[in-house]
């Protein structure tokens, strides 16, 4: 079985080849990678090409000519993933936010499931220490309360980036439909997943900062998305009972 992370990029030439390293010595076989760089000016998509070179045909570069968004990015990204095969699509970040590490546990329980979360709000999850209180508590309200009270999510963490997907389950979201761009791309993609009765599994994550480099999470894109929810329902209407099966991971011991 084929699986594909697709790995959007801008500005993450410092974290890059690190992160590909990493990725492409887990014990996961016929595992392959696809950058997708908009056009990046401190030199991201050159260095793609590189890998690719180094590492072919296990890396492969989707370049885009301008910062398009991270939604187009992935929608892009799992749409040529699935032309080439793909029957498993990882979604995650560039700057090691996201261990590698997790996602052989993410492949052994995909067979259950349609999509395994990485999530920071089950037990066992956990955010970096040095997060301030104040963005710990925005962060949990924003999964915890603001997102599940408007839509009606189970999921416990709906802005969760990294993700393990089956081809079946995109395939009947239908990536044609989903709308948003930015941030709020997560949320949409977690109702869609309800919403289409996929099988949900959360496993618990340490989510760590970024180890180089800036965050693009500012406060402009934090409020931004947080008032597209509400256009997420009007869009779509209110969830119904029973729409999903979600599950949690609550044995730590294994991580």
């Amino acid at each position: 079985m084929k699986t594909t992370i697709v790995i959007p990029t801008y500005n993450e030439a410092e974290n890059l080849r690190a992160l590909t390293t990493a990725l492409l010595n887990l014990p996961i076989s016929d595992l392959d990678v696809l950058i997708v760089d908009d056009e990046s000016p401190d030199g991201t998509g050159a260095l793609a090409e590189e890998l690719s070179r180094e590492f072919a045909p296990r890396v492969q570069v989707l370049h885009r000519p301008a910062k398009s968004g991270l939604g187009t990015a992935y929608i892009e990204g799992f749409t040529l993933g699935m032309k080439n095969g793909a029957d498993y699509l990882v979604q995650m970040d560039a700057d090691f936010s996201h261990s590698p590490d997790y996602l052989p546990h993410f492949l052994q329980r995909i067979d259950k499931y349609d999509v395994v979360v990485g999530s920071r709000y089950v037990p066992g999850g956990k955010l970096d220490e040095r997060w301030s209180f104040g963005r710990y508590l925005l962060s949990w309200w924003a999964n915890s309360v603001y997102v599940r009270l408007i839509l009606g999510l189970k999921v416990r963490d709906a802005t969760a980036g990294y993700k393990l997907w089956r081809r079946s389950a995109l395939e009947k979201i239908n990536l044609n439909r989903v709308r948003a761009n930015g941030y709020i791309f997560q949320v949409e993609m977690a109702y869609l997943s309800e919403q289409n009765g996929l099988r949900i599994f959360e496993y618990p994550i340490y989510f760590e900062d970024r180890r180089i480099g800036q965050s693009k999470m500012d406060m402009r894109v934090k409020w931004e998305a947080a008032s597209r929810v509400w256009e997420i329902r009007s869009r779509y209407g209110p969830l119904k009972k029973n729409s999903s099966i979600v599950a949690h991971q609550l044995e730590t011991s294994e991580k």
